[in-house]
């Protein structure tokens, strides 16, 4: 539905001006009479191409999310009307993107349309449980209950990402040093002592013989390896939009020893907690497992769950299908079996999560543990090898004089 542009005079005679959504500038002029306002000049605004598509929207960070939430919880709660509540969000809000999202959801909730629909029309910002859970609040009039559902849910996913993050940020700056200080003494080091030991013309050992030819090795065929390091990425990366290939990856990744026990107990949070909290807000089963599929970040996971909603449609229960999946433990469908049981599958579902948020926490801080030891080993033995082999010769040459 185009945008106009309009200003007036309203009953005091002074000039207002402001946006709507019509379908032609009649509605508009018709809207605006109901509202006692006399128009002056109604023109249809420019679509802007950075504005209106997606690609180009700057992503709120979660924080922020969280935050809005939470304030504009608890100004409904506080009884002040929604429009009222989006003007004062949008009044103290710092960051000039987010203000400008506000600002566009206030006018449209001003339009008539409703605060989820809104809210769609932003997908980089509130995806589809967002949007979902705001919809099942306004349908039940508990939107104040459900944004501050919604809150705690975004606080809790975000300390399991930075857990999970946490967990992988040294392994990685670790290597990639390493990488880096390696490629540096067998490129730029190593060539010296070449030259310093060819002078001396004396025989070398066989372990300075390997480096030296690895060294000549990486500095000759330098723009190759890179070039071929970039074509894998590349190739992973292409081979992983495809529907096997990113089922085949998540399948390893599940399987890779040490972080794949953290990778299986961490979706099984997500898969619990996000369930959970859409069934507490009052969104029908189906749909809610729908949307925990599309936010599963695994593809073995998604199917798993896909296979749960099958068997939920055809009128079974959903711990069965979760029996077969590699990803879910006994203790989760025993728990989820007991809460079909009893009609308290929602709540046995946070109390999974909140199980399996500590299980992540523990692992996390078990993997620090073992990998710190073996990286200093791996650094040792690699670096310490190479310099000790360089040596070797001028030990050699001491023990001759």
């Amino acid at each position: 539905m185009p945008v106009y542009h309009w200003n007036g005079l309203d009953m005091t005679g002074e000039v207002v001006t402001g946006e709507m959504k019509a379908a032609h500038a009649n509605a508009v002029r018709e809207q605006l009479h109901r509202i006692q306002v006399k128009p002056r000049k109604i023109n249809r605004k420019q679509k802007d191409l950075f504005e209106n598509n997606t690609l180009f929207q700057k992503r709120i960070k979660p924080r922020d999310i969280i935050f809005f939430s939470r304030q504009l919880a608890t100004m409904i709660d506080a009884g002040l009307p929604l429009i009222r509540c989006l003007e004062v969000l949008e009044r103290q809000e710092t960051k000039p993107s987010f203000r400008k999202i506000i600002a566009a959801i206030k006018e449209d909730v001003k339009s008539g349309e409703t605060l989820a629909d809104t809210f769609k029309k932003h997908p980089r910002q509130f995806d589809e449980l967002f949007v979902s859970m705001v919809a099942a609040g306004e349908t039940g009039g508990v939107l104040d209950r459900i944004l501050l559902r919604l809150s705690l849910y975004l606080e809790k996913a975000m300390k399991l990402r930075s857990r999970l993050r946490g967990a992988m940020i040294l392994p990685s700056i670790t290597i990639t040093v390493a990488v880096i200080v390696m490629g540096i003494i067998l490129g730029f080091v190593i060539p010296v002592f070449q030259d310093i030991f060819a002078s001396i013309g004396s025989n070398m050992p066989l372990a300075t013989q390997i480096v030296i030819a690895l060294s000549l090795f990486v500095k000759n065929s330098a723009p190759f390896i890179l070039s071929g390091l970039v074509g894998l990425v590349l190739a992973v990366q292409f081979y992983y939009r495809t529907e096997k290939g990113r089922e085949r990856i998540d399948g390893f990744l599940l399987k890779v020893p040490l972080v794949g026990n953290l990778f299986k107990k961490a979706a099984v949070a997500r898969f619990s907690r996000t369930l959970g909290t859409l069934l507490q807000s009052g969104v029908v089963i189906l749909q809610a497992l729908d949307i925990v599929a599309k936010t599963a970040g695994n593809r073995v996971i998604e199917n798993s769950i896909y296979r749960v909603r099958s068997s939920v449609a055809e009128g079974e229960s959903m711990a069965a299908p979760l029996v077969n999946s590699p990803v879910f433990p006994p203790m989760v469908h025993q728990m989820i079996s007991v809460g079909e049981s009893s009609g308290t599958l929602d709540m046995m579902l946070i109390k999974i999560a909140d199980y399996y948020d500590e299980e992540v926490e523990r692992a996390v801080e078990n993997l620090m543990t073992a990998l710190e030891p073996a990286i200093i080993l791996f650094l040792g033995v690699v670096i310490g090898g190479i310099i000790i082999s360089m040596y070797l010769p001028i030990f050699q040459m001491g023990s001759a004089i």
